[in-house]
């Protein structure tokens, strides 16, 4: 039975990533492997379940009704196990999430820490990217995820938190240069800007009846990196635009000051992203939980 069921594991990861080299990569075996495991099961079955030319695999007309079959049933398989688990009182097994990579390490990692502490058998897999996963394809259970969410079919989303935006220096720069009261007098000052390529960040503020209004500030520096405009904030080297959670030890210590604190500051939404199934395992479900209740006091301005 287990050679059975590998076989259609093999199969079925063979056609969703669309060759036997990829599906050989996720399985972690050759392509010899994958290819012999798939010629058994032709064998067996007694039919050809793909074309092979020497560049390519496509499905034949029993492979392709072998193959909604297959997902089918290992499908319920998932949802059986799922079920299962969510009897125990206890998440385990392996949890796999990818997050935004400073956001990730400052606000996501000490939460999903926390919970592995708290459950001995439960294991963590934790990627940072800043470029969004593929969670099907890459075989993630979660995502977290920071602005608007985009439609996408077999998703489920959930807005957990808000990241509210603010503008600060450094005292010894706002001495220097004088603190602006009105976003108007930001024209007179340098920034320190996010830019990827020849793009700058826009800075963006609400206004009154839903509005944002976007100001580009002069500057001299760019980075790609959060925390390194931070550190360039506190080196006195010009305004920063950044979320209130990454500044806020450096202003409670007085490295930084906060700026047009009577503007309202804009609130990127943060969602948690999970694979669409009839029954969700629990230690998604724990990690789902926890994001939800913590990652909203580290928000907090």
């Amino acid at each position: 039975m287990s050679e059975r069921l590998s076989g259609i594991a093999a199969f079925v990861e063979a056609v969703e990533v669309g060759g036997f080299a990829p599906a050989a990569a996720r399985l972690g075996l050759t392509r010899s492997a994958v290819g012999k495991t798939i010629a058994r099961l032709e064998a067996r079955l007694g039919v050809r379940l793909f074309h092979r030319t020497t560049r390519s695999q496509s499905l034949t007309e029993d492979g392709q009704m072998f193959y909604e079959r297959c997902v089918r049933a290992l499908a319920e398989l998932e949802a059986a196990e799922a079920a299962l688990e969510s009897g125990r009182a206890e998440p385990a097994g392996r949890l796999r999430v990818t997050a935004p990579v400073i956001f990730g390490r400052h606000c996501v990692a000490p939460v999903l820490l926390d919970l592995v502490r708290r459950h001995p058998t439960l294991e963590l897999d934790l990627s940072f990217s800043d470029r969004p996963a593929d969670l099907i394809e890459d075989g993630f259970d979660l995502a977290i995820r920071n602005g608007r969410l985009p439609d996408q079919a077999g998703l489920i989303g959930r807005r957990v938190a808000g990241q509210r935006m603010t503008v600060c220096a450094s005292p010894a720069y706002l001495d220097r240069h004088g603190r602006p009261q009105r976003l108007e007098d930001i024209a007179g000052q340098l920034a320190i800007l996010y830019g990827r390529g020849d793009r700058s960040r826009r800075w963006l503020f609400p206004m009154p009846g839903g509005t944002t209004r976007e100001v580009t500030p002069a500057s001299r520096i760019r980075f790609d990196d959060l925390e390194a405009i931070a550190e360039a904030a506190v080196a006195g080297l010009g305004l920063a635009w950044l979320p209130c959670w990454l500044v806020r030890e450096a202003v409670a210590s007085g490295r930084l000051e906060r700026v047009l604190t009577d503007l309202p500051g804009l609130v990127f939404d943060t969602h948690l992203i999970w694979p669409q199934a009839p029954h969700l395992p629990l230690r998604v479900r724990a990690a789902i939980d926890a994001l939800a209740a913590e990652l909203p006091k580290m928000m907090l301005a």
